[in-house]
């Protein structure tokens, strides 16, 4: 057996910990180890993407138990391709973190941080169901905790809006694999597609039903429409590198759904017909509802959070179609919606730092760095937009032209060309009154209004609480950390355009793989030679 497979769930769950035991009370220590882990996390994530690109799938088997009796971790290209993606997040933000000086708001912040790590490259390589479920509990437990950091009122009740939704969720999920396990007697996916693919079509209504309550689960997960509703508050709260981070977090659900439909049940199936006409209205919908909250919404937080939610949309919109095109088209603005949506939220947070924790779009005298920050955003509202020349525009385009032969094209392009304006009229409206009209505002005493509310034309938005901790430029540790690494994440949307011809082939054949599950039937329970 390669070993290599292990080791991105090993690594930050050994670190994590060591951390926390040895490094709480010195921050120059978590630091220093904090980063070493992501850097080792992404040198294993790089090994392992070249070992899975020659098309392979790589099976690790714990305990060298030979599948399905034991649990088994996966490699193939798109799960390389989600490691590869995770690690260079998790870095570069991570960075900006420690240049911001959010790393020292709270607790446990890198040790977090690594955990988190831990979930995410679990919930990518396992190949087993129920292991999956345990990954995603890891993901929901760290997430919270690095929800939370720093504190504060606001921060703490989007905190248990966001934990209970997603407890919720956990439960449907064991309530699913329940119900599959009942019918398929496994929760190894391989086994598991075997199984499904035997079964008589008259006898598989509660296939179905397990089916469809893990779709569910896994929209939850993404905050696909109507399940979309603990992410504005949990983005809008979050510390900014912390909401920079979840901006993967949400793709593992997407992550979920194409490898269930693709891996587990067959093609052409009831099963796959039913998730795609659920998936599509869903994406489209979400789609529009993210984009006009773009439009309408007053805070600076909240419209980088529909902004995601409105990426979540789009990107599901190829997903739907579970062919080779689509998933191709979807891999690419995948990866795209990660690095514009994680920058969209690390310059939101200098903003908000340089104007005193004042995250509320109305007018305030100009703030440092105004030139070379509202480049920035001039830059990201670009690349979230999806205007040319970067990946974004390149992002969508594909969608389209993967979408052109769809019985619901009509409703898909202008569902995306419309929305596109509307988020462009959203940022332009934003940047203006954050870097045009610099002048203050006279105050109007009694306008306060609650921070969930919509404020009244003409009203003040209401302060932050009293105490909450309020980041400030002057909490920076090192500032130019902050503009480099915000500068990488767009870098990497430029990368994405200038090499969008090699990365294309690299996702078409990834899609390919994830057309032909054969390949995975045969590596995980027909070679067993590693168990011996």
């Amino acid at each position: 057996m390669n070993h290599w497979l292990i080791a991105p769930v090993l690594l930050p769950a050994l670190l994590g910990p060591l951390m926390i035991l040895w490094m709480r009370h010195d921050l120059l220590q978590q630091r220093v180890f904090g980063v070493i882990g992501s850097l080792l996390t992404l040198a294993v994530a790089l090994k392992l993407h070249v070992m899975a690109a020659g098309g392979e799938v790589i099976v690790y088997r714990l305990g060298n138990w030979p599948a399905p009796f034991g649990i088994v971790l996966m490699l193939d290209r798109l799960a390389a391709l989600m490691l590869v993606l995770t690690a260079v997040l998790a870095l570069v933000v991570q960075l900006y973190g420690i240049g911001s000086g959010w790393d020292r708001k709270g607790w446990h912040f890198h040790s977090l941080w690594l955990f988190q790590l831990m979930g995410l490259n679990g919930a990518f390589l396992t190949g087993d169901a129920f292991n999956l479920f345990v990954f995603f509990e890891v993901l929901l437990i760290a997430s919270y905790g690095l929800m939370i950091h720093g504190g504060g009122p606001m921060r703490l009740r989007a905190g248990v809006q966001y934990i209970s939704y997603n407890l919720a969720g956990s439960a449907l999920f064991l309530a699913a694999l329940g119900t599959l396990y009942a019918v398929t007697g496994t929760l190894n996916m391989a086994d598991m597609a075997e199984r499904v693919a035997q079964m008589p079509a008259e006898d598989s209504a509660l296939l179905r039903t397990g089916a469809v309550l893990l779709l569910l689960v896994f929209a939850i997960k993404a905050a696909i429409v109507p399940l979309h509703f603990w992410l504005p508050s949990t983005y809008a709260n979050a510390p900014g590198p912390v909401a920079a981070l979840f901006a993967i977090m949400s793709k593992v659900g997407v992550y979920a759904i194409i490898r269930f439909f693709t891996l587990v049940f067959p093609a052409d199936s009831v099963i796959e017909t039913i998730a795609t006409d659920l998936i599509l209205p869903a994406a489209l919908i979400t789609l529009a509802l993210g984009q006009i909250g773009v439009l309408g919404t007053r805070s600076l937080t909240r419209l980088a959070a529909f902004a995601a939610i409105a990426s979540i949309g789009t990107l599901m919109i190829a997903v739907a179609r579970f062919d080779a095109q689509g998933l191709t088209a979807g891999l690419y603005y995948m990866i795209h919606s990660t690095l514009a949506g994680a920058a969209l939220f690390l310059v939101v947070d200098m903003i908000a730092a340089r104007r005193g924790g004042d995250f509320w779009l109305r007018l305030r005298p100009a703030i440092r760095n105004t030139g070379l920050i509202s480049a920035l955003f001039f830059l990201t509202g670009i690349a979230v937009v999806g205007l040319p020349p970067l990946s974004g525009f390149l992002g969508k385009l594909m969608i389209l032209d993967a979408t052109a032969d769809d019985p619901w094209q009509t409703w898909i392009w202008g569902t995306i060309l419309v929305t596109s304006l509307i988020a462009l009229v959203g940022f332009a409206r934003a940047g203006s009154i954050l870097f045009w009209k610099t002048h203050e505002m006279d105050p109007e005493p009694g306008n306060d209004t609650d921070e969930g509310e919509a404020p009244v034309r003409g009203a003040i938005p209401p302060k932050l609480e009293t105490d909450e901790p309020i980041q400030d430029v002057d909490d920076s540790a090192a500032p130019w950390l902050s503009f480099v690494s915000t500068g990488m994440l767009l870098a990497g949307a430029v990368a994405l355009t200038l090499f969008a011809g090699p990365l294309t082939r690299y996702l078409q054949a990834t899609a390919d793989q994830l057309a032909n599950p054969q390949l995975y039937y045969e590596s995980v329970l027909r070679q067993q030679e590693g168990s011996k």
